[in-house]
């Protein structure tokens, strides 16, 4: 068993496409209309996948870890100083750098406030 997809409620389809696919470079394997109307875009693998979809009114996910919800979406790397340089380059200041068994961990927003984790195990 494997989580195939999570989808993400975003304010601007192709601004969030552009910003995974910088980051882990990710190929749109997707892109249209929902059952619904609504615009989006399937990014990933043939395996696994982000599944993006426009909302009808703009705004920001709030960011709380003291109510029920998702708090933040992880991520595996294998060199996460060049991942955490890239992230940088496009302008987004990651606001928390841990260490801990069993590895190095990269915290920072998404352009939706959508918390994103990036994990290097050792």
């Amino acid at each position: 068993m494997f989580l195939e997809h999570v989808n993400l409620t975003v304010s601007n389809l192709e601004r969030s496409l552009a910003f995974y696919q910088q980051i882990f470079g990710y190929q749109v394997r997707w892109q249209g209309n929902f059952g619904s109307g609504a615009k989006g875009a399937h990014l990933g693998d043939d395996r696994q996948y982000i599944s993006l979809m426009e909302a009808d009114s703009p705004g920001r996910a709030e960011q709380r870890m003291d109510i029920v919800g998702i708090n933040h979406i992880g991520f595996v790397v294998d060199d996460i100083e060049s991942v955490k340089a890239r992230v940088i380059e496009m302008g987004v200041e990651p606001h928390s750098e841990q260490t801990y068994d069993p590895g190095k961990h990269l915290y920072f927003f998404d352009p939706d406030g959508i918390e994103i984790e990036l994990v290097e195990y050792d």
